[in-house]
């Protein structure tokens, strides 16, 4: 065998792996409430002890972990507790009345309660509150979103959120906090300011650290948003569209926003 055939018999090479940040984008669905929703913040713990070499907050796994969360914060104070229409619908009440900071027609429109039928467990109603964060990426990020848990709470809430994980490249999507009420004979109290959540993001390599940009809502953005936003009051599995979504997706849709 003659070198040049040598050659011509080697498998292919593999394409480079990707390096450096993965940049990750977030806009609010709603500019017009943008005042009281603070950004994505990365997940640290500034007040902890770094003082003592063995500290576990100097641990390199510990600080990796840490560095991968971000931190979506309470945008306003909740008072909620469970109850029943007079024909028994599951519903809640806002318990703070006048001295809610949420209008009661806002608050309506933030807070849904599940339909009974569709409850994961029946005896957990499922409330959803509305958000207007969403992100985006050019190439394949996964976002998870899931409870702050390591946030400590002096009262704890009567139930847990179940979050879910979604490819933001391909389908950007308002997020939603999710609440099943194990406990619906305990109130729900939400503070604004407070950690309500994590979003964390899987990469290709895994490896790679991720860069958190404010992004522009470009005509380009809108109209893929558009695209593929109806898709989920048709379909129930929303997650078979995501290669129909891909074969239309632009190859740019994240531009940082320039202040």
């Amino acid at each position: 065998m003659g070198l040049a055939d040598w050659f011509r018999d080697q498998p292919p090479a593999a394409p480079p792996r990707p390096s450096g940040p993965v940049q990750v984008g977030w806009f609010l669905a709603d500019a017009r409430t943008g005042v009281i929703y603070e950004p994505p913040e990365r997940l640290r713990s500034p007040d902890a002890n770094k003082t003592h070499a063995k500290s576990a907050a100097r641990c390199p796994a510990v600080v990796n972990m840490e560095s991968r969360y971000f931190v979506i914060r309470c945008p306003f104070d909740l008072h909620l507790r469970f109850a029943r229409s007079k024909e028994g619908k599951p519903a809640v009440r806002n318990m703070l009345g006048e001295a809610s900071p949420v209008r009661p027609s806002k608050l309506a429109q933030l807070i849904h309660v599940t339909p009974e039928p569709e409850w994961r467990y029946a005896d957990r109603p499922t409330i959803q509150v509305s958000l207007p964060y969403m992100f985006i990426a050019d190439e394949p990020v996964y976002l998870t979103q899931l409870a702050a848990f390591l946030h400590y709470r002096r009262d704890p809430l009567p139930g847990t959120i179940f979050g879910g994980r979604f490819p933001i490249h391909l389908w950007p999507r308002p997020l939603m906090w999710a609440f099943e009420w194990h406990d619906p004979s305990r109130d729900i109290v939400l503070r604004r300011g407070e950690p309500w959540f994590y979003v964390t993001f899987e990469t290709e390599p895994q490896d790679r650290p991720v860069q958190m940009v404010e992004a522009t809502r470009t005509p380009e953005l809108q109209a893929y948003m558009d695209h593929v936003s109806g898709a989920v009051n048709y379909v129930n599995q929303t997650f078979s569209l995501f290669k129909a979504a891909g074969r239309v997706r632009p190859a740019k849709l994240l531009v940082p926003l320039r202040r």
